[in-house]
């Protein structure tokens, strides 16, 4: 079975930007948002971005590697860390690998080394496809061990957030995993290193409240919705109707939460000139 997960990876990584193109160009894509059709190829083109409203559908964690790593440079950490089933939750195990099937993923994380225009990294992709990129005590290790690498080779962290929280199939060992990572982020600071935060769509919970909000350099896809509760449970809680636009990247750039909001079409550049300018590790 870890075989077949294997090959299924390797397949991911080497073919995903050629099936992008193939499984979307017979159809035409309808936004979500807008509602409008595009042709697809354009959907293509344009990284997952309607052509129309300019809306960023989430992608996956390989295909969003391919979009900004340089051709080759992608090497895979931890990729045999499975989930773990601590508290044997009724259907969990089955939903696990029902996932696992569906998606050709083990986790709802990634990471890697890789280099953007010959700067060498870490990066460390969350996936919603997989159970909604939830943080459970597999997610939470693979983020500790990316950050803990960094640290130790001396080279820069990126982190590509989307999440719906912590996964709470696990209980508590799911909510221990925000200051495990919070922790891991901090040691990694205070020995120099440059940590880039890039939230993307959405990114709520756990999440939020731990490593995603730490970084060094906060950046975000535009109209990422970004925040701890949902609007509508906090609607509901206050009983007072939210300001438009609340919790949206751009909402959250005007009050100081972040430092950029980034097209995904300029995403790889700006990575690119903030890694120079740091130089190694931000060191």
């Amino acid at each position: 079975m870890r075989l077949f997960f294997k090959r299924r990876r390797d397949k991911i990584q080497t073919q995903q930007v050629v099936w992008e193109e193939q499984l979307t160009s017979i159809r035409p894509v309808t936004c979500s948002v807008c509602k409008g059709e595009s042709p697809a190829s354009e959907w293509h083109m344009g990284g997952q971005v309607c052509p129309r409203c300019g809306w960023h559908a989430p992608i996956g964690a390989y295909y969003r590697l391919s979009l900004i790593l340089d051709p080759g440079s992608f090497r895979e950490l931890d990729a045999d860390l499975l989930p773990a089933d601590p508290l044997d939750f009724p259907g969990y195990q089955n939903k696990l690998t029902r996932t696992e099937t569906a998606t050709g993923m083990q986790e709802a994380a990634v990471s890697a080394v890789g280099e953007i225009d010959g700067n060498r990294a870490v990066f460390a992709v969350l996936d919603s496809s997989f159970l909604m990129g939830s943080m459970g005590t597999a997610v939470g290790e693979k983020i500790t061990r990316a950050t803990e690498y960094a640290e130790k080779k001396k080279l820069p962290l990126v982190i590509f957030a989307a999440s719906g929280g912590a996964r709470m199939q696990e209980g508590i060992l799911s909510l221990m995993q925000m200051a495990k990572t919070a922790s891991a982020i901090q040691r990694f600071q205070s020995a120099g290193g440059l940590y880039i935060s890039c939230l993307t769509h959405p990114t709520t919970g756990g999440v939020t409240a731990s490593f995603a909000s730490l970084g060094d350099i906060m950046l975000a896809e535009p109209g990422a919705l970004i925040g701890f509760a949902g609007p509508r449970v906090i609607e509901q809680t206050i009983h007072e109707k939210l300001p438009a636009g609340f919790q949206r990247a751009e909402y959250l750039l005007e009050h100081g939460f972040l430092d950029q909001v980034v097209p995904r079409s300029q995403l790889r550049g700006v990575l690119c000139q903030l890694l120079a300018l740091h130089g190694k590790g931000g060191r």
